[in-house]
């Protein structure tokens, strides 16, 4: 497996105001994610997971700092290339699955593919190949309202592979789905995003999605910590990176 590094966060901070006070959410974060391999970020609600995960999509800026994705620095982006970028390189899987409820599974899988041009022969086909992968290409003319819940991330799950992106951020992915069948497309995305050789990071406050990580990091008051991947809640764990000598500011729970 490469060790190359594509995602390298730099001295990442970000801060909202809030009344007539400044929340710093991200304290100045230092990450290197290696190619190929999958990382779970922890956190309770509010820790700042979601802010993190706009950071690396472009959908949102750092305050300071950079975001380096395989060499380009899309922090330094307006929000017109930002956009192309992630549309071009980034895959997603949503909690609330993000499926068009007008377009079949086959064309919301076919809908990033279409929005960067490619060949709308060839779209349809890689469509197919990723819905057989988990298990739905019987279902490719199904509309969103006629699938489980399971089936509807099975189908974001195909959509978030077939564009070939750079890595994929999950958000909860299991997170409306219960414990039987969100399990079961855990391990199905976890054996298909090894199998294609993606980079994935799972952002959620389940720590058992620690057991299919390869890294597993926690973000506690602004900064971010290292975890053993057995979670063994009597472990201490270790900052990421360089902590500062003054104290982050605590995020508070949403």
């Amino acid at each position: 497996m490469s060790n190359k590094p594509i995602i390298q966060l730099k001295q990442l901070t970000k801060s909202y105001q809030e009344g007539s006070k400044r929340r710093l959410v991200l304290n100045e974060l230092d990450l290197s994610v290696a190619e190929g391999q999958m990382y779970v970020l922890l956190g309770r609600s509010g820790s700042g997971k979601s802010t993190m995960l706009n950071l690396l999509s472009g959908i949102d800026q750092p305050d300071r700092g950079q975001v380096i994705i395989d060499g380009t620095d899309i922090s330094k982006m307006n929000e017109k290339d930002r956009t192309k970028y992630r549309r071009n390189n980034i895959g997603f899987i949503f909690q609330s699955f993000n499926l068009i409820s007008t377009l079949t599974a086959s064309e919301n899988v076919v809908l990033p593919l279409s929005l960067k041009g490619d060949d709308p022969a060839e779209s349809e086909q890689k469509a197919q190949f990723f819905l057989d992968q988990v298990g739905l290409g019987e279902r490719g003319g199904s509309y969103p309202d006629r699938l489980s819940g399971g089936e509807q991330q099975r189908v974001a799950i195909a959509r978030a592979l077939a564009h070939e992106p750079k890595f994929i951020l999950a958000d909860e992915p299991t997170g409306n789905l219960d414990y039987k069948t969100g399990s079961m497309v855990l391990k199905m995305l976890s054996d298909l995003v090894r199998e294609n050789g993606r980079t994935m990071i799972i952002a959620t406050h389940d720590r058992e999605m620690g057991q299919i990580a390869d890294q597993v990091l926690e973000l506690r008051e602004g900064s971010l910590h290292t975890m053993n991947t057995s979670l063994d809640a009597t472990e201490s764990s270790e900052p990421a990176q360089a902590t500062n000598e003054t104290e982050p500011t605590k995020a508070s729970n949403e």
